[in-house]
């Protein structure tokens, strides 16, 4: 946890000397905050019998560089799950290529380090490495395929998760469909769909089964309240493929408010 925590101190340093020479830049920073009616992340409940969460998170863009910094938590919205609180953070850079092409390519790399402060590491700590592409110019009337590869292990040797090491792959689709603006003195609106299915390649343990897991089919939007200051509902309905006993069909909200600056 101590290195994890040094890594994002030195980067974050290195982002106010060395790129802060670009004056044209701006450090970008957006808050988020947001209400989830059921925690669920990759397939499975994490607060059981549908407790809902809060998950306040911190993006910081480092000048327009592609790189950024991530601080990303879940808290249960009832007693019981003290030990659940989760503190994630996360190390990324995105980028674009064959920008001009139809095959254009969108990507975002990274590096995740997911920690339970109330736990101690060899609990259930662990990291990832996490590449995702899309490809915005390749299908045609707006519809954006893309690809995500994840690398998952525990921070821990003799840790408590040590079964829980894996690959996971996950393909996905989505459709930005512009609307007429809900409040008056928007300028624009978009409704975005998505739909993304999962291939689990032993990642979480025998509990979640080898092979087509979940899919996740989503609905949201972002309505802009002023001053830089975005409210984003959404709904999310998942349909497991399999029979694992950690992954059920579910469906839940979020309502989120993001503010940039």
């Amino acid at each position: 946890m101590a290195k994890s925590r040094t890594l994002l101190i030195v980067l974050f340093f290195l982002s106010g000397t060395g790129l802060a020479d670009d004056q044209e830049q701006k450090l970008g920073v957006t808050l988020d905050l947001t209400y989830v009616s059921r925690y669920i992340w990759r397939g499975m409940d994490i607060y059981p019998q549908h407790h809902s969460a809060t998950q306040p998170s911190i993006d910081i863009d480092l000048y327009g560089t592609g790189f950024g910094l991530n601080v990303w938590s879940s808290m249960a919205n009832r007693s019981g799950f003290e030990e659940d609180k989760e503190m994630d953070y996360t190390v990324y850079y995105n980028n674009t290529i064959f920008e001009d092409e139809v095959y254009a390519t969108n990507y975002n790399v990274g590096w995740t380090y997911y920690t339970y402060p109330n736990l101690p590491p060899k609990a259930a700590d662990m990291q990832e490495l996490i590449a995702t592409f899309c490809w915005p110019k390749f299908l045609p009337a707006g519809l954006v395929p893309h690809y995500t590869i994840v690398c998952t292990w525990p921070s821990a040797s003799h840790s408590d998760v040590s079964d829980d090491g894996g690959w996971l792959h996950m393909f996905g689709l989505c459709w930005e469909l512009p609307i007429t603006p809900w409040l008056p003195g928007t300028k624009e609106q978009t409704v975005e769909l998505s739909a993304e299915a999962t291939y689990n390649d032993n990642a979480y343990g025998p509990q979640v089964n080898h092979g087509w897991s979940h899919a996740v089919f989503g609905v949201s939007t972002g309505i802009g309240l002023g001053d830089n200051l975005t409210f984003k509902p959404g709904f999310y309905y998942q349909s497991s493929l399999g029979n694992s006993s950690k992954i059920k069909d579910q469906y839940w909200v979020s309502l989120g408010l993001e503010y940039k600056f």
